[in-house]
This record gives C-alpha cells, sequence and structure tokens, in this order.
C-alpha cells in the first residue's frame, strides 16, 4: 500500500458514476468536490454515489467538500468565451452581462471600490494580464496587457490587493451547514487571507459541536502565505495549492514556499498537502513528461501526508489512467524517503507525556525489528496520528469500531483504517490481524507492534505495546 494518500477531484459529469466506482477500485483515499462549481442537490447526488460505492466495495473512502470562499470570477460570456487582444481596452462591469472581447461583468459589485488605477488583473490561471486604466461608477476601464481566451466563471486574482469581500457568503454558510448534516469528513477553507478566516469556519463548527468534521487551509495567495505561521496554529492542515499561489508569487519563489509550508506543518504537527501539477493529462495526452514526474516524486520523498489532483481528474482528459498513473510514480518514489530521518525530526516536535513516549517507542522498535505493520487500537484516531507524524516505515494499521473515526484518519501519512470490533483490546487486535495478512502479504514469524491504552476504553491514553509474531 502507498502510504501518501491520494485525493482526487469529481464533478458532475456524464460518466461520475464509473469514475467514482474507479477512483475507489485503484485506492484513492479521499474524493474532493470543489463548492464552486457544484450545487448542493449535484454534492447530495456525488456523495451517495460515493457511499454506495464504499459500501459495495467495502472500503471507507472519505468525502472532502472545497468551499468557494470570497473567490471573484468573471460573469458568463457569449458562446461560452472571449478572446481578449493584447493592447485592446476593455470594460469589467459591476452589474451583469454577457461578455465578449469589449467587456465583461464579474460576481462582486463592490470590485470597484478595491480596483486602484494600475491595479494588475491576471485571468485564465495568469494567462491572461489586465491593467487598470480608468474608474467609472460601476465599471473599470482596462488596457489588455497579455492577451488569451477567458471563459465563463473565470477565477480572477488580484495579486497585493485586499479586498473588502465578505469572507463567508451565504453559499458557504449553506454548504457548511449541509457538510455538517451530512457528515463530510474533510472541509476546506479557501481563498483564505489572514487566520481570522479560517478561525470563522472553526467557529462555526464548535457552534455546530462538530468534532467530526477536519478543517483544511488552502493557501493560494501571498497575504495568505504572509500569515502562514498562525494559519498553521488554528487549522488541522494545510493544503498548497501551487498552481494559483504561483500566479500571485514569482515563480522562482514556488520551490521555497513549498518548503516553508511542509516545514511549517512537521513542526505542528499538521496535515500536509500539496497539489499535484500535471497539465500533460489536461490534454489528450496520457503519459506524463519526465519534470512533472521528478516534481511528483520530489514531493513524496518529502514524506508530505496527501497529494491532491484537482483539474487533472475533474476536466483533464483521462482521469482514471491520471490516477493510475499517479499511484505507480508514487509507489516508486516512496522507496527514497528516508524514514529515520524524518522519525528524529518529527520526535523533536513532539509534547512529551505517556501517549508520546508510548508512540515513539512503537515507531523505534517496528524500525529496529523490522516489523511488518503497527496494529492501533483507537478509539478516537488520535494514537495512529501521532504515529503517522513519527513516519514509520511500515502501514499504521488503524482498528476503529466505526466509520466515521476510520474516514478521519484518511489523510494522515501510512495509516490503513479499518473497522475492527471487539470487547477488548485482544479481540480488536485478533480481528484487525485477521484483516490485513492477505492485504499486506504476511508470513509466519513476520512481527507486528500492537499499542492501545489498556484496559481499552477505560484510559483515555495510550499506555500499552507488545510485540507478537505472526
Amino acid at each position: 500500500m502507498e502510504k501518501t494518500k491520494l485525493i482526487a477531484t469529481i464533478c458532475g459529469n456524464d460518466n461520475e458514476q464509473r469514475q467514482i466506482e474507479e477512483f475507489i477500485k485503484q485506492g484513492i483515499d479521499v474524493i474532493r468536490i470543489n463548492m464552486s462549481y457544484t450545487t448542493i442537490e449535484e454534492c447530495k447526488r456525488l456523495m451517495k454515489l460515493i457511499d454506495d460505492t464504499n459500501k459495495r466495495y467495502d472500503t471507507h473512502v472519505a468525502v472532502m467538500m472545497d468551499l468557494e470562499g470570497p473567490c471573484i470570477r468573471t460573469g458568463e460570456f457569449i458562446d461560452g468565451k472571449a478572446t481578449l487582444n493584447t493592447g485592446d481596452k476593455i470594460r469589467i462591469y459591476m452589474n451583469k452581462i454577457k461578455g465578449n472581447m469589449t467587456g465583461f461583468s464579474v460576481n462582486y459589485k463592490d470590485l470597484i471600490d478595491d480596483l486602484k488605477y494600475k491595479t494588475r488583473i491576471k485571468l485564465s490561471k495568469g494567462n491572461v494580464e489586465l491593467e487598470v486604466l480608468e474608474k467609472g461608477l460601476d465599471y473599470a476601464v482596462c488596457e489588455v496587457l497579455k492577451g488569451g481566451v477567458v471563459t465563463n466563471n473565470s477565477k480572477m486574482y488580484l495579486p497585493g490587493i485586499k479586498i473588502n469581500k465578505k469572507f463567508l457568503s451565504n453559499k458557504d454558510y449553506q454548504d457548511i451547514m449541509f457538510a455538517h448534516e451530512n457528515n463530510v469528513d474533510f472541509i476546506v477553507a479557501s481563498a483564505i487571507s489572514s487566520s481570522e478566516d479560517v478561525l470563522e469556519i472553526n467557529d462555526l463548527l464548535i457552534e455546530l459541536k462538530n468534532e467530526h468534521m477536519a478543517l483544511l487551509a488552502k493557501i493560494e495567495n501571498k497575504r495568505a502565505y504572509e500569515d502562514l505561521e498562525n494559519i498553521v496554529g488554528v487549522a488541522d492542515g494545510i493544503i498548497l495549492d501551487r498552481g494559483d499561489i504561483g500566479i500571485e508569487l514569482p515563480i522562482e519563489m514556488i520551490p521555497s514556499v513549498q518548503k516553508k509550508v511542509i516545514n511549517k506543518c512537521y513542526q505542528n504537527g499538521k496535515l500536509s498537502i500539496i497539489t499535484a501539477e500535471f497539465n500533460s493529462f489536461l490534454t489528450k495526452k496520457v503519459v506524463p513528461n519526465r519534470s512533472e514526474v521528478s516534481d511528483l516524486a520530489t514531493l513524496v520523498s518529502e514524506a508530505v501526508d496527501g497529494i491532491m489532483l484537482t483539474s487533472e481528474t475533474s476536466v483533464g482528459s483521462h482521469p482514471i489512467e491520471t490516477v493510475r498513473t499517479v499511484k505507480r510514480i508514487v509507489e516508486a518514489s516512496e522507496d527514497s524517503i528516508d524514514y529515520s530521518y524524518f522519525f528524529r525530526r518529527s520526535l523533536n516536535n513532539e509534547t512529551k507525556g505517556v501517549t508520546s513516549t508510548v508512540c515513539s517507542s512503537v515507531v523505534l522498535g517496528a524500525n529496529e525489528l523490522e516489523c511488518k505493520a503497527i496494529i492501533v487500537a483507537t478509539n478516537q484516531g488520535k494514537t495512529a496520528k501521532i504515529i503517522s507524524r513519527l513516519k514509520p516505515p511500515c502501514p499504521i494499521i488503524a482498528a476503529a469500531e466505526t466509520e466515521e473515526i476510520v474516514k478521519s484518519m484518511q489523510l494522515n501519512f501510512g495509516v490503513l483504517p479499518i473497522i475492527a470490533k471487539g470487547s477488548n483490546l485482544e479481540e480488536i487486535t485478533e480481528n484487525a490481524k485477521s484483516k490485513i495478512i492477505d492485504l499486506l502479504d504476511l508470513k509466519q514469524g513476520d512481527k507486528i507492534i500492537v499499542t492501545g491504552g489498556f484496559p481499552f476504553r477505560e484510559v483515555k491514553y495510550t499506555n500499552f505495546m507488545e510485540i507478537i509474531e505472526v
């Protein structure tokens, strides 16, 4: 099994059922639904397909809901797109119109108040660039500095400009309520500018008494990156959107930004997730180029928790083949992970206590004895997550009694969460062991480390460790 978790994005289309089924069969850990392009009704349908497929294959693939956030987008264009020519003058209207090569509207009527003379505006993933020349009451006149094609609902980037748009829109609020009521496993705060934005969602989850849904913060603009220290402190994990942040920051900065995000996550014991960059899969090509393969291999060698596929699986030409190819690259690249280095590094960042001491002893024992697996009997998943941060070279089998707890661990590096019931630690361990013998191809004499709280359910910390042989 791959230790690096894979997230695939799905959107409503004619092949959605087959795609979900193939994603799950291929071993995708989490399926992401981007609410920027999805209604609640569509989301409900996709979640039912995921749930039905999980039941059919006895899997526990989790669901991630990515909120739209205060994203500024263009309106619709005649024929769905328009070509803006370099040197032309165009207008951006605050009122809704059907756009063309001379002008278009935006979904934020107060944008005119935030724009300034000489403000640079980027569209189409930075391939189109405009500059504000003048402002009217409800429109701005811009020069096209770099021409290109702009499509319906294109995301607008305003590097260096603070937007005064309310963070949580009515749509975001309704999406969060839907996620809460339907037991979504992970929710993503998108288009954030600071830790205050993350706290706004966190406060709502506290008010709802939702302790299951993990809150991930997406770093995709300069302002969020500048407040990274505080954002890491209040989120359960970080998603670095390298495509979007690469539009706002100089391209040469992205490797150092990536390294800083990963390091901050390690230091704070938070999930680190990086978006993939496989532009080859957005065309008719089925094979990635060498630089794309090398980029993914480097990410895997950094022992990040997860790789997120976005456009590659939602609008790409070959979503299923993309997943297969990425899995092969990840599997081959995990041989290059220096597990002992990450163990020593993570050990220094763990808070000292009974549970953390037992967990470090478990991983040290697994390393020295070349154990084939670590079985963790867990009530809430906390011990399995601590062991995950210590990066053992063998799989972490997290045995929990409910599907909710199992799904909550689907993004943690190296964790294979399973449902294993029992009245005591011994029964749970035996049930877990019987499930993984064939899965991990265990042989007679192979060593396994078992850990948990003893007596099980009666203690609130991990205090037990045993080494057993198959």
